[in-house]
């Protein structure tokens, strides 16, 4: 069985805990806790669901339900948080994922996978398409906070639009991105999904999905996310501030460990399975879905319910996401990986999670 299957199942026990933690109150650092960790299994069962979906409805559809529920959970928790008026989390959480996939993420990968092979290749143009993409995102996010740091005064209705604009042309940008992936050039994207179809197969008897059963596991973890949510943000502020964590922090390293469980386990057993394409895919990608659909539609949701959440960022953010993309880039550019490029990029997150931990708070 793998890792991915045991933590699905094992860390289930921690959904009625945290929620006889938060009914009978047993402190908010436990019911963060155990809600962090009822978390965890939830969006690895959310992920399963979509990709087991995706093997029946075929590579169109399928390709289209990955890129949307790819970061549900993410989204999820980040909507409830802005529902709370949690927005400077929430904005943080937006950059922390983008950074900790990039960094986090392809640092396990290239690292564990580096131990087990040598070295490991993967396509250089899908590394660059998804970098320049991601270059792009970076630009989009940090021109509204360069307008403000620039100005003598801006008014918060002018961000507001700009972060509107910016929004809606993300989005649009993403949609396209979707074109390329799925239709015009879809077969740059194939080898590393036939290579993990094979080794599933390898692995397990060869199945067909039952379809209603998995749209049914697929709708109840969605829901499931969305309630353990509720009990998670609800004790977020005040737990972390007992902890004397900033809401930086909290929303940079904290909250993407816990939403990015599922990406996390994929991108590494990928890896291990010596097929960096795919891991290398699921990286990038998900930082993609973060940057290009997940924080314009939370700009867009804000207007919608009265929380508005403008693209304003902390500059050490902006640096950060910055630093993460340019490094990313630079060591995905030759389409092979060993196991040191891997500690340099966990190195780079270790110290960028030190430096937002001692960033004062403003």
């Amino acid at each position: 069985m793998s890792i991915k299957k045991i933590l699905s199942i094992a860390l289930l026990i921690f959904i009625p805990i945290s929620i006889a933690a938060e009914y009978l109150h047993w402190g908010s650092l436990v019911v963060f806790i155990t809600s962090a960790l009822g978390i965890i299994p939830l969006a690895i069962w959310l992920s399963t669901a979509t990709e087991e979906v995706a093997i029946v409805t075929g590579p169109s559809i399928g390709g289209l339900l990955n890129a949307v529920f790819g970061n549900a959970t993410e989204l999820i928790i980040a909507i409830v948080a802005l529902k709370a008026g949690l927005i400077d989390i929430v904005k943080a959480s937006i950059t922390g994922t983008i950074i900790s996939n990039l960094l986090l993420v392809m640092g396990f990968s290239m690292l564990l996978g580096g131990i087990r092979y040598k070295e490991q290749e993967f396509k250089p143009i899908i590394a660059r398409v998804n970098g320049s993409t991601m270059t792009l995102a970076v630009i989009a996010i940090l021109l509204p906070t360069m307008v403000i740091y620039t100005s003598n005064g801006v008014e918060p209705a002018a961000i507001q639009n700009l972060s509107l604009i910016t929004a809606i042309v993300l989005i649009a940008v993403y949609a396209l991105t979707l074109l390329f992936s799925l239709k015009t050039h879809s077969y740059l994207y194939e080898v590393g999904i036939l290579e993990l179809e094979d080794s599933e197969n390898t692995d397990e008897t060869a199945h067909k999905p039952n379809l209603w059963l998995w749209i049914g596991v697929l709708v109840a973890s969605t829901v499931a996310v969305a309630f353990e949510s509720e009990i998670f943000v609800g004790v977020v502020e005040e737990t972390t501030k007992g902890l004397g964590l900033t809401p930086l922090f909290t929303g940079v390293i904290l909250l993407p460990i816990v939403g990015g469980a599922a990406e996390y386990v994929t991108a590494v057993g990928v890896a291990m399975k010596n097929n960096m394409d795919l891991s290398v895919s699921v990286a990038m990608g998900s930082s993609l879905l973060v940057a290009l659909l997940v924080a314009p539609v939370l700009v867009i949701i804000g207007i919608v319910i009265h929380q508005p959440m403008d693209l304003n960022f902390n500059p050490f953010e902006v640096v950060a996401v910055a630093i993460a993309v340019t490094i990313a880039n630079l060591i995905s550019l030759d389409g092979r990986s060993n196991w040191l490029e891997g500690v340099l990029l966990l190195a780079t997150y270790i110290v960028l999670a030190a430096a937002f931990y001692f960033h004062p708070v403003t």
